[in-house]
């Protein structure tokens, strides 16, 4: 790796928004760590730029840690220029709903907060040297779901999200002394395999008339890292078509 050329860490990485944004770093030459709880799909073994992948499950408790612990194994006291923790669950309970406040258990929940709040913050913590060293940026993904009811998200979920953009918040004050900014993206309606046929219902109540794709979302992940953005933390961009407006 030359002294130029930047790195991200990214989790979630194995499909949809995760997948589109690790295609977006790739093509602008950005040296890219990830984990899932997958492996990488076949095709994108042959990434030159996707230098290593860990398998891990971040919702189980421990697994951060060991991330963090591998990624700078693998990162050999280099500078990390970006962390985006974009993995995140929405579990449904047995018999198909959304895990709300009436169904499932508490243990479920905290499988949620486990993975979508607490994973974030404690790769925040395992890279804020590297991030540091780089005065990189820290992109959350959110939700639309985190700010107003959604018919499909469920409260486990939802609530979850805005923590995070709570979270968010907290942490750029933090981590700004550092140098390292933190903003978070907070996606409407996007197009990805986890949309099933329902989601249609949901068009007409978004002004641009139509769903988001995952390269759209990493377009804006791919720009808040950059130099344009210098001056921006705290932030949360809603990727909505105007959704959230209503």
């Amino acid at each position: 790796m030359t002294e130029t050329r930047k790195t991200v860490i990214l989790t979630g990485a194995s499909r949809g928004i995760g997948h589109a944004t690790v295609q977006r770093f790739s093509s602008e030459g950005w040296r890219i760590i990830t984990c899932s709880r997958d492996a990488i799909p076949d095709e994108c073994k042959r990434d030159p730029n996707w230098a290593h992948h860990i398998t891990v499950d971040l919702a189980e408790p421990g697994d951060a840690g060991k991330f963090v612990s591998e990624a700078l194994d693998v990162l050999g006291g280099a500078p990390v220029h970006a962390l985006i923790n974009n993995a995140a669950i929405s579990p449904k309970t047995s018999f198909k709903e959304r895990l709300g406040t009436l169904n499932g258990d508490v243990a479920a929940w905290r499988e949620v907060y486990e993975l979508n709040l607490f994973a974030p913050l404690q790769l925040a913590k395992g890279f804020a040297t590297p991030l540091a060293r780089a005065k990189g940026a820290i992109v959350n993904i959110t939700s639309i779901a985190g700010h107003s009811i959604h018919p499909f998200a469920g409260a486990a979920y939802s609530t979850s999200k805005s923590a995070l953009s709570a979270l968010t918040r907290e942490m750029a004050g933090e981590f700004a002394p550092l140098g390292v900014r933190v903003n978070a993206v907070a996606p409407g309606e996007i197009e990805t395999a986890m949309i099933g046929p329902e989601y249609e219902a949901l068009i007409p109540r978004i002004p641009m008339g139509r769903m988001g794709t995952p390269a759209e979302v990493a377009g804006v992940i791919f720009q808040l890292c950059g130099p344009d953005f210098a001056y921006v933390t705290g932030t949360e961009v809603f990727l909505t078509g105007g959704q959230h407006l209503l």
